[in-house]
């Protein structure tokens, strides 16, 4: 996975192509990939945070998030370089196909 930081136009564009079958968009909030997640209730949403756990030491790439009952708040940013990367997209990518 690639750390270095995106300019404003690979991010649109990133966001873009991420957005493109996402239900509900990912957004750019305070420099950072975000979304709230939203599942049918805390089982679902607390395994749904185990698979991304998973994938995300696989990458060595750490989410900030933040769970109540059904509901997964996710901020996504490569704090190595102050912001946006491909990683970042990469990780959000595999949460999305994990929320199905």
């Amino acid at each position: 996975m690639h750390r270095a930081l995106l300019d404003d136009n690979a991010i649109a564009t990133s966001l873009q192509s991420l957005n493109a079958s996402a239900s509900v968009p990912w957004t750019i909030d305070n420099g950072k990939l975000h979304k709230t997640f939203q599942f049918r209730d805390f089982s679902e949403a607390f395994g749904f945070m185990v698979r991304a756990a998973l994938a995300a030491e696989s990458m060595d790439h750490h989410p900030e998030w933040f769970n109540v009952y059904k509901t997964v708040r996710v901020d996504l940013a490569t704090h190595a370089v102050g912001g946006l990367t491909e990683l970042d997209f990469e990780l959000a990518t595999r949460m999305e196909a994990m929320a199905g």
